[in-house]
Formats: C-alpha cells, sequence, structure tokens
C-alpha cells in the first residue's frame, strides 16, 4: 500500500506534484492548518505530514497520530512542533534549512541598509510631502565591524555579503573552529569582545535554553554607543524591553527587527520608535525561497517513506538514500542483535555499549546505535522506534556509548552489543553476510554462526551429552519443527548454548517440558521481525 501524505498548509503545486510523481498518495488540505479540531479527526490515517508555520503539532495531536511516521516543516523554525512529544511518539521531525539561507541573509544585509540610512522613515516622510534632507543624516557600511552572532548556513552567508560591502565581519560562534573562520575570512572573537567592537551586530543563531536572551539588558549595557542591532533569526533573543531603553536614550542608534518575542506582534514596546525597522516575518517570504522549502520537504519526505532515508531531521541521525542501501542489513541486524538482550533481561539496564568492527565502524554510527537500543527498548514496548528509543532510554536514566576497532577477525566487520544491568552482563555479536542476511556470530563470548528467524529458542545448559537429543525428541513430541540447529560452547564441560530456529512459536507447554527436563538453566522463545 503507498504511503499517504497530508499537507496542511499552503505548500506549491509542484510540491504536491512531487508526491504523486514518487508514487505517494496526498490530499492537499490547506485549510485544516488552522482548524485543530479538524486536522485530529483526520491525521490517523496518514504516514506523513507536510506543513509550514500555521499548523501545530502539539502532543494532542499526536495522541490521534497513530499512523504518523514524518513530520516536515517547509522552512527552517519548527516551533511549531512539539519535538520531544514527537520523538516520544516515534515520529520524525524534518526542516528544510538550506532552501530559504539566501533570502533570509539577504533580507538581513537589507535590513541593515534601512538602518543605516532610515530609509523607512525617510520614505513616510517623503510621501507625507516633507522635504526632511537634513533630519535623515545616515551612515555608510563600509569600513565599520559587523559582529554575528551565530556564523553557521545564513550566518555564513552574511558575513560572505557583509565582505562584500568592505565591512570588517567578526563572528561569535562556540561550533566555529579557527581553520573555518579563517576560511571565512572573518575573525572569531568571544561575545564580550563582539559587544564591545560591533558597529552593527545581527543575530542568526537558533532559540534554545542557550541563546534565548543572548542579548540581555547585561549584554547589551556592554555593547559600543550607537550601535546598530539587526534581528532576522528568532524572537527572544533580545531583550526587546531593554532595547527600548537604549534606543531611547541613544545608546542604540538604531535596530531592525523581523521577528518578535510575541507573534503576530500587533503590540511591541519597539513600535513606533526613531529609527526602528520592523518587518512581520519576512526573511523567508520571496518566491523563490518559498519554492524552494516546499520542493525540498516533499522530495525528504518522500525520500523517507519510499526509501528509509532521512535528511534534515531534528531529532534522528541523518542517513542518505546511498546509505540506507547499504546499511540497511546492518540496522536490522543492530536491531536484532537489540531485541536478542531485550527479550532476555528481566531487569533495569544501566548501560548499552555497541561496538563496531572493520566496515561496519565506517558507517553511520549514530542510525545503528538507535537502532540497536530500538531493539532492546521493543522488548517491554512494541511501539518504540529509532526515534523515540533514545529517548526513552534517557528518561530511564541509561547510559550509552559506542566503540569502534579495525578489522579483528575473521569477518569484513561485526557489531556488538553489551548490556549491562545491576547484577549481571550480557553481549551478543552479529554481522551480515554477502547475500545481505544478518547472522548471530556469538552469544555470552561463545562463538557460533546462527541465521535470525521469526521464532527462535535459546536455552543454555552445561556441555553434557544428550541436549541434541533432548531438544530434538521434546520439539518433536509437541510438532515444531526445527529449522535450523546451532550449538556452541565456552569449553569442553563448561558452558554451553543452543539457538533453534522454529517454524513456529514454542508454546508453553513445549518451554515447561524443557524446563522439567532438569537439563536446563535457561530455556527462552524469541521473536524476531524479518520482513
Amino acid at each position: 500500500m503507498a504511503p499517504k501524505v497530508l499537507v496542511s498548509d499552503k505548500l506549491s503545486e509542484t510540491a504536491v506534484q512531487i508526491f504523486r510523481d514518487r508514487g505517494i498518495e496526498v490530499d492537499f488540505m490547506p485549510e485544516l492548518g488552522k482548524d485543530k479540531e479538524k486536522l485530529a479527526e483526520v491525521i490517523g490515517k496518514y504516514d506523513g505530514l507536510a506543513i509550514r508555520s500555521a499548523t501545530k503539532v502539539t502532543p494532542s495531536l499526536l495522541e490521534h497520530a497513530d499512523n504518523l511516521k514524518v513530520v516536515g516543516r517547509a522552512g527552517i523554525g519548527t516551533d511549531n512542533v512539539d519535538k520531544e512529544a514527537s520523538s516520544k511518539k516515534g515520529v520524525i521531525v524534518m526542516n528544510t534549512p538550506f532552501g530559504n539561507m539566501i533570502t533570509t541573509a539577504e533580507h538581513a544585509i537589507a535590513m541593515m541598509f534601512a538602518v543605516a540610512r532610515q530609509i523607512p522613515e525617510a520614505s513616510a516622510s517623503t510621501h507625507a510631502g516633507k522635504w526632511e534632507k537634513s533630519k535623515f543624516m545616515g551612515v555608510e557600511l563600509t569600513g565599520k565591524t559587523l559582529g554575528v552572532i551565530g556564523a553557521g548556513n545564513i550566518g555564513g552567508i552574511v558575513c560572505d555579503r557583509a565582505r562584500g560591502l568592505k565591512m570588517k565581519v567578526i563572528a561569535f560562534d562556540p561550533f566555529l573552529s579557527e581553520e573555518k573562520a579563517e576560511k571565512m575570512q572573518v575573525e572569531k572573537v568571544e561575545l564580550d569582545e563582539l559587544l564591545t567592537r560591533a558597529d552593527f551586530i545581527t543575530l542568526h543563531v537558533p532559540l534554545t535554553d542557550g541563546t534565548r536572551n543572548i542579548l540581555s539588558a547585561e549584554n547589551l549595557a556592554k555593547t559600543k554607543k550607537g550601535v546598530r542591532i539587526i534581528n532576522c533569526a528568532r524572537g527572544g533573543l533580545v531583550d526587546e524591553e531593554a532595547l527600548a531603553e537604549l534606543l531611547k536614550s541613544g545608546h542604540v542608534a538604531g535596530a531592525a527587527f523581523d521577528v518578535f518575542a510575541v507573534e503576530p506582534a500587533v503590540d511591541n514596546v519597539l513600535f513606533n520608535l526613531p529609527n526602528v525597522v520592523c518587518t512581520p516575518h519576512l526573511g523567508a517570504s520571496t518566491t523563490e525561497a518559498q519554492e524552494n522549502v516546499a520542493l525540498q520537504v516533499a522530495e525528504q519526505m518522500s525520500d523517507y517513506l519510499l526509501t528509509g532515508a532521512v535528511q534534515n531531521a531534528l531529532n534522528m541521525p541523518s542517513v542518505t538514500a546511498e546509505e540506507a542501501k547499504v546499511m540497511g542489513p546492518w540496522i536490522k541486524l543492530a536491531g536484532h542483535l537489540g531485541g536478542f538482550v531485550g527479550q532476555l533481561t528481566d531487569e533495569p539496564i544501566k548501560s548499552i555499549n555497541v561496538l563496531y568492527d572493520g566496515v561496519a565502524a565506517e558507517m553511520n554510527l549514530e542510525a545503528l546505535n538507535c537502532a540497536a537500543v530500538a531493539g532492546i527498548m521493543q522488548a517491554t514496548n512494541p511501539d518504540v522506534n529509532l526515534v523515540s528509543a533514545p529517548v526513552i532510554a534517557e528518561e530511564r536514566g541509561v547510559k550509552i556509548s559506542k566503540t569502534t576497532q579495525h578489522k579483528s577477525g575473521v569477518f569484513d566487520g561485526y557489531v556488538k552489543l553489551t548490556v549491562k544491568t545491576e547484577t549481571r552482563e550480557r553481549s551478543i555479536a552479529g554481522t551480515v553476510f554477502s547475500d545481505g542476511k544478518p547472522r548471530f556470530i556469538q552469544i555470552k563470548g561463545i562463538n557460533i554462526d546462527a541465521e535470525v528467524g521469526e521464532h527462535m529458542l535459546y536455552t543454555t545448559n552445561e556441555d553434557v551429552p544428550g541436549i541434541i537429543g533432548t531438544l530434538g525428541q521434546v520439539l518433536g513430541e509437541n510438532g515444531m519443527n526445527i529449522a535450523n540447529f546451532t550449538l556452541g560452547r565456552s569449553d569442553q564441560g563448561g558452558n554451553a548454548i543452543a539457538l533453534l530456529y522454529l517454524d513456529q512459536s514454542p508454546s508453553a507447554d513445549v518451554l515447561k517440558a524443557l524446563k522439567d527436563t532438569g537439563k536446563f538453566q535457561q530455556v527462552r522463545p524469541l521473536e524476531f521481525d524479518v520482513a
């Protein structure tokens, strides 16, 4: 059955057609973005939800979204999507960070020109029939120092454009390396230095706990007298009350804001102040940008629903379409390893370590880690998936780590999962053969070679004669057919294991009969999704 996508905000017809051309059933119902009750009524039918800013993806909406797998936001900001609730629900949240980068950067540059030359006020005055030429004395951008807070995708474009205007560019960004700064031809500085040196300050960071009020009253007071401040990023980055006071006092010479702490901004402390330019969140509002982000979100969502490729996800490691082809069997293997451990572990897990060897160590390890953790968690919560598993594990206080090493054995690569509880440590390793099928190759340090089947039986015992006969007899007497049978032992007379691939799940009577023989330390049925 083809995946179904709902478009609940205004998206271009070209974007909607992309879904159809890719074989996805799509319903274009932009009126639902503002009708949360109707949206909640229908959302349960869809695998994907494509939105802009009108649709609010809330915990209450997600309660009705039983089939939802991905939310795609045509744009950068995802303030209208509850990402924590989406992660817990197992829904991937994607945005389109590249489609409107140039547009937003250009708007910031335009706002900088506008506030430098007081263009909006001068225009309004001239339209009013006045000729106040001497009133609007501006400043040049050439030779001025621009302080860029956040030198990522959009901030980087602003830096490039500003250098073209012959401005001196300094940047504060904890993630900007000295090498990258040198390549961008900007000077990397700390925030306090930027505040004291910059003639213009422009912000290009997301709104997070770390960036909220980054230009607080305290930091605004550190700025150079006569500074001009531009915010085309997110409302809430600047203390608007404190900025208004500094504008009134003349310490700040001007400000240009496209975003506000409360939107829609119908009343704001910055409104009607001299030399304050305000626009209604127009950063991404160009024909080109709106078309670009719409096409991008349609392609991304289609790729995920059809191939498993994950791009620009905010709550899931990205996996390209090419990676998805190669990694598919390995992701399946990681899930099986987790499923094995999860089904055998009856007490709270303290830590999970995943070791990647050889070719496995060169893959997208974050995605593989998610698959392993999901496999473990699904033993007690079948609704967990690659998106929600890390969130649930973190909530439970589980420490997750990964280790890599070069090829160290007969296999080109393998994955080994080790789980610790309060009382014990359990490990299992597996690999993917050339036929693309996952195999278990080690359990409890005992080497084996076991095909993974839908219905399996795992037993442990002392290495003594008669185990194979007992298993075969009990299963045969109960009409259980064995598809594959694997044995292993630590040493002669030591610990031994058996892993059987069966045609159907062993019944409670079969398990009891095996336990009653007294020959087994553990008798555990296992189920794996091998589809």
